[in-house]
């Protein structure tokens, strides 16, 4: 007889989330293994010096005794500023970690963290707010810069990402300067 495939739970919507700026560079990834392994990656590879994206492959191995700080396990980011996407007026590239949860005050100090819009219980409302204040107001991520790509929701319950960009099919009424 054939294995039975039961229903997966189905998250409850109205739950807390998380609402981020939405960088608009390129995946940057750490892993750093139980063992002390150290592997960069891309969206969708292992990258290395050699065979780089945007330079994050030297970056993190230029400094990989500061990233080992970041323990065991998987980190993304996102990669950006000069030369990358919108460069968003930078005269540097940075690495954003994604974890808002876990990267505060004590980062490595070679690393930053995307900035919290708000968080709270998932509503459109609460995310349609965070877009018209980077609309508004700008990136939190680099001040001054008046373009920013949108949001982005990490949503607790489903433990999935979800984004939002500033276009105009996506911008909430009354969120164009």
């Amino acid at each position: 007889m054939m294995e039975y495939v039961e229903f997966p739970k189905i998250p409850r919507l109205s739950r807390e989330c998380i609402v981020t700026e939405k960088i608009d560079g390129t995946l940057g990834c750490v892993f750093i293994g139980e063992d002390g392994t150290f592997g960069v990656g891309s969206k969708s590879r292992w990258i290395t010096p050699e065979q780089d994206n945007h330079g994050f492959a030297r970056w993190a191995y230029e400094h990989k005794d500061e990233l080992l700080a970041l323990g065991p396990g998987w980190h993304h980011g996102e990669w950006w500023g000069q030369g990358i996407q919108r460069k968003y007026g930078l005269p540097e590239k940075r690495w954003s970690l994604f974890n808002t949860s876990k990267w505060g005050e004590t980062r490595p100090a070679c690393c930053h963290v995307v900035p919290v819009l708000t968080f709270g219980i998932f509503t459109t409302e609460l995310v349609d707010q965070a877009l018209k204040a980077l609309v508004f107001g700008g990136s939190l991520a680099a001040p001054g810069f008046m373009q920013p790509e949108g949001v982005v929701v990490w949503h607790a319950a489903a433990r999935m990402f979800f984004k939002k960009t500033i276009e105009k099919d996506e911008a909430p009424k009354g969120a164009t300067p």
